[in-house]
C-alpha cells in the first residue's frame, strides 16, 4: 500500500507543505516570506490538495516537522496537524527535524564515515543541531550550541569531516574553517519529510494525538515590554 500523507515543514521562518502517495511527490507549496505560517499555512494546504487532486479525507496520515525550532512557528503546524488529525480521525506521523534535514544533505559522492551537523538557527551564534551518520542515525542529542572557533575540534582531531546545512549553518562559515567543514545549501522542507514519514507509516509508528507536544526545546524568548510612563 502506497500511503497518501499530507507533509508539514513548519519549524523555521520557512513554511512548506506538500502531498505524497508512497514516496512520489504530487504536490508542493512552499511560503518564502518569513513567518507567515499562522495566515497562511492553511491557503498552501488548500492549494497543494487542489494540485494534488485529492481531498483531505482521502489522506492515510498528516506527517509532521516536530523540531527543535521556532517556538511559535512549530505551535502553528501542531495545531493545524492535529486539527486535520482529529477532524478525520488521521493519525500523526512526527518526523525529526534535524534527521530529515541530514538526511536530506548526503550526496551519492559522499565518502563512508561521512557525519552530518544540520543546523537550526536559534539566534546570534547559537543554533539547534546534532551529529548524524550517513543512515540517519544520531550519533548525539540535540544540543542548543553555540558555535565559535573550538567547535567541533574534537572530530576534526579525529579526522572526521562533517556536512553543515540548514538555515543556521550559513553564519557558521566564518569561524568553522577546518578543511574538513563541508557546507550544502539545504534548508527545510515538508518534501524532505516524506521517505521518513513513509518509513513511520509502513511501520505503524504514529505519535499520540492527545499528549504529543513539538520538541520545543527552549521556551519562547519573551521580554517584558517597557513602561513608557
Amino acid at each position: 500500500m502506497m500511503p497518501l500523507l499530507l507533509h508539514l515543514e513548519t519549524a523555521t521562518e520557512v513554511c512548506s507543505v506538500c502531498i505524497s502517495r508512497g514516496t512520489e511527490e504530487l504536490a508542493r507549496h512552499t511560503l518564502t516570506e518569513p513567518y507567515q505560517h499562522a495566515a497562511r499555512l492553511t491557503l498552501l494546504i488548500e492549494a497543494a490538495t487542489r494540485e494534488a487532486g485529492v481531498q483531505l479525507s482521502q489522506l492515510d496520515a498528516v506527517a509532521l516537522s516536530q523540531g527543535p525550532g521556532s517556538y511559535t512557528s512549530l505551535r502553528v503546524g501542531t495545531s493545524t496537524a492535529k486539527g486535520i488529525c482529529y477532524a478525520l480521525d488521521k493519525p500523526l506521523i512526527a518526523i525529526d527535524t534535524l534527521r530529515a534535514l541530514a538526511l536530506a544533505s548526503r550526496t551519492a559522492e559522499d565518502p563512508l564515515g561521512m557525519q552530518y551537523a544540520p543546523m537550526i538557527d536559534a539566534r546570534r551564534m547559537e543554533v539547534y543541531t546534532a551529529r548524524f551518520d550517513g543512515a540517519g542515525q544520531r550519533l548525539g542529542p540535540t544540543e542548543a550550541k553555540i558555535i565559535d572557533e573550538r567547535s567541533y575540534a574534537e572530530q576534526w582531531a579525529d579526522g572526521q569531516a562533517l556536512v553543515f546545512s540548514g538555515n543556521g549553518a550559513a553564519k557558521c562559515q566564518s569561524v568553522l574553517t577546518n578543511s574538513l567543514a563541508h557546507f550544502r545549501s539545504v534548508d527545510q522542507s515538508a518534501h524532505h519529510l516524506i521517505p521518513l514519514a513513509v518509513a513511520a507509516f509502513s511501520e505503524g509508528s504514529f505519535a499520540d494525538l492527545a499528549y504529543f507536544s513539538p520538541e520545543y526545546f527552549k521556551s519562547p524568548n519573551i521580554t517584558q515590554p517597557k513602561n513608557i510612563w
